[in-house]
């Protein structure tokens, strides 16, 4: 069996157009990383393709398969759950329509696996605002949203509604995930915003963000609701609670 010490984990919901690329990109990098699909019983055959790659990658593809459309972050919770108890050291967030390029997965990896960092975020905003065919009203939006987490929380992320993501096993360990409470893209913001309450040492890698080119999007404007809402009631729920803490070396 080939073994690995990283897994991406890639949530789909109607994306027959762009999963098999993406496994098979993924796949061809020198770093043997492992892939596990969180499939929301997508109706156009999403889970068929998977199912197909499986056999010819049986000991590197994976797949949960749920009984519909649950949101991205329980997605992602059940994803992380899965690899630590698979004991992967290194725990990927990826969306599957290529807007991640997997030629950045190296960059994330080596900034938590040789320079010690503990989560590394392939940032938009961190040199610049670096999305490409993003219609601008949504780049604003984006990018003042991310201002405001900042503005908000305290964090010193630029890019923190970043869905691209590299997981030392140790946050995710250390994060109850059975509390984060938001499942659209806030998540993404509470899940960073609980490491940085942790103590865990955040890096940012400035990637090119490319919009999608072959299916939909799963964005909407209940999405940003959810955020602008949502950080406020985690700024002021952390003046109350305490964090479980990075454990010391």
């Amino acid at each position: 069996m080939n073994t690995s010490d990283s897994i991406i984990i890639i949530p789909t919901y109607n994306e027959k157009e762009n999963i098999e690329n993406i496994i098979r990109t993924v796949f061809k990098k020198e770093h043997l990383f492992h892939i596990l699909v969180i499939e929301d019983n997508s109706p156009d055959g999403t889970a068929d393709i998977v199912r197909r790659l499986q056999t010819e990658f049986p000991d590197r593809l994976f797949m949960i398969e749920r009984k519909g459309k649950l949101g991205l972050g329980t997605a992602y919770i059940a994803g992380f759950k899965w690899a630590i108890e698979h004991k992967y050291d290194y725990i990927f967030e990826m969306d599957a329509d290529f807007s991640h390029n997997p030629d950045d997965l190296p960059k994330l990896y080596s900034k938590c696996a040789e320079e010690g960092f503990d989560a590394a975020i392939g940032s938009r905003y961190i040199s610049g605002v670096n999305v490409v065919n993003w219609p601008m009203g949504r780049v604003l939006m984006s990018y003042f949203a991310s201002k405001y987490v900042q503005l908000i929380t305290g964090i010193p992320i630029h890019d923190t509604t970043a869905g691209f993501m590299c997981y030392r096993r140790e946050v995710l360990e250390t994060i109850d995930l059975d509390k984060i409470r938001f499942k659209g893209y806030a998540f993404q913001i509470e899940m960073k915003f609980t490491a940085y309450k942790c103590g865990f040492k955040i890096a940012e890698v400035p990637v090119i963000f490319v919009n999608r080119q072959l299916g939909t999007s799963k964005m909407n404007t209940s999405i940003f609701g959810e955020a602008f809402f949502g950080v406020i009631q985690l700024k002021l729920h952390s003046l109350f609670h305490s964090y479980p803490q990075k454990k010391k070396a």
